[in-house]
């Protein structure tokens, strides 16, 4: 029996009206969120668990999905994070070493909708005219005007606090690769005595499990804390650095983490990534505004100002800094986007700060923005009053 005959329809809504149809690979689903796409040829699985990724669907524009399965080890987070995948075709039958399981099991098991057969070639066009927009996808509502309705009554992504359902609900070691719970909790906690290792505090807006791996990989003991945190907490933990994390929704949206680092401003070594770069300019002054459809993939061309070097990147991101925003003497722009020039990373002249808008972590270039854990390691040797 052919494989498009064992599939069950499905229609995609957007909330401009544009349907496009399907079939399910993992069963009878219904979801809303924002639909988005990614260049990325592979690292779907990293993409799922991509704690960023909250909220919305993820349009995949290479055709072909799934065809190297999935495995315990290539994960960003403790679970899938995306409302559906949506791909040109799934490949039911994956072939490498590594995989436990296919991409359709997968999905089914984390109870999150696969669909296939969507024209991702025309949803993706779609989108980079029209921008991001709401969308609903449904199996068992195949009335194209009510799932019409469904997407524009959905929430925007503008405004939105998705943080909250992310970040981890009570502070977490990270160890030999894996958040360890602490015993007792926080009461009278001590870092453990690692001679030679810098003591990190990382603001879980929804990290990336391969940006806590690269901070150990160079030394350092990481407390994960929740993103509510204030600064007293982290004043009270003395740590060598602070480190903002990536993670979804509206920047404007999470105002309790931008009163924090506000407050944290020349206390200790600050990086940020992605959001944290975001929520960064925002506590310095500036503000931020939604793109129209983003940057998301392995493929994205950002030069470092100082050197003129062109790195290679990963980016997850909806939402961006305003440079012009930023009426600060002591802020430079030292990395900018090559398709658009917006702006992609920011360093602080007179206090020990710096962020970037891309993942460093994820490696497409494969180690063309490595180099930047390295620099807060050397602002933490040069810093810090253990040093």
């Amino acid at each position: 029996m052919p494989k498009s005959e064992t599939r069950i329809k499905a229609l995609l809504a957007l909330e401009d009206g544009t349907i496009f149809s399907g079939r399910s690979f993992t069963g009878q689903a219904e979801s809303v969120g924002e639909v988005v796409f990614n260049t990325s040829m592979s690292g779907y699985q990293e993409i799922l668990t991509d704690p960023s990724y909250c909220g919305q669907m993820v349009t995949m524009t290479y055709p072909l999905i799934g065809n190297y399965g999935v495995n315990e080890e290539d994960v960003e987070s403790d679970r899938i994070q995306v409302k559906a995948l949506l791909v040109k075709e799934c490949q039911e039958f994956p072939s490498n070493w590594r995989s436990s399981k296919s991409l359709a099991d997968y999905l089914r098991a984390g109870g999150v909708p696969g669909i296939e057969g969507i024209d991702t070639r025309a949803l993706t066009r779609h989108i980079r005219l029209a921008g991001a927009m709401k969308a609903a996808l449904s199996t068992t509502d195949l009335n194209p005007d009510s799932l019409v309705e469904k997407a524009r009554q959905a929430p925007n992504m503008e405004g939105q606090d998705l943080v909250r359902e992310v970040t981890c609900p009570e502070p977490v070691l990270w160890q030999d690769g894996r958040p360890v719970k602490l015993t007792g909790g926080m009461e009278g906690f001590q870092w453990p005595d690692r001679p030679g290792n810098w003591r990190v505090v990382a603001m879980d807006y929804g990290v990336k499990y391969n940006i806590l791996r690269s901070l150990e990989d160079r030394g350092c003991t990481i407390l994960v804390m929740p993103a509510t945190t204030d600064s007293d907490t982290i004043n009270g933990l003395q740590p060598d650095g602070l480190f903002l994390s990536n993670g979804p929704g509206d920047p404007a949206a999470v105002t309790y983490a931008v009163k924090t680092i506000a407050e944290q401003l020349g206390k200790r070594p600050i990086f940020g990534i992605c959001l944290g770069h975001q929520l960064i300019g925002l506590a310095l002054g500036g503000k931020t505004f939604k793109l129209k459809f983003g940057h998301r993939g392995a493929n994205q061309p950002v030069k470092d100002v100082g050197t003129g070097k062109v790195e290679i990147t990963s980016q997850n991101h909806g939402f961006c800094v305003d440079m012009e925003s930023l009426d600060i003497p002591d802020i430079e722009l030292s990395h900018i986007n090559l398709n658009d020039n917006t702006l992609e990373g920011l360093v602080h002249r007179g206090i020990p700060l710096f962020s970037v808008q891309y993942h460093p972590e994820a490696s497409p270039g494969p180690h063309d923005a490595g180099y930047l854990f390295d620099r807060f390691i050397a602002l933490m040797k040069r810093h810090s009053p253990r040093s």
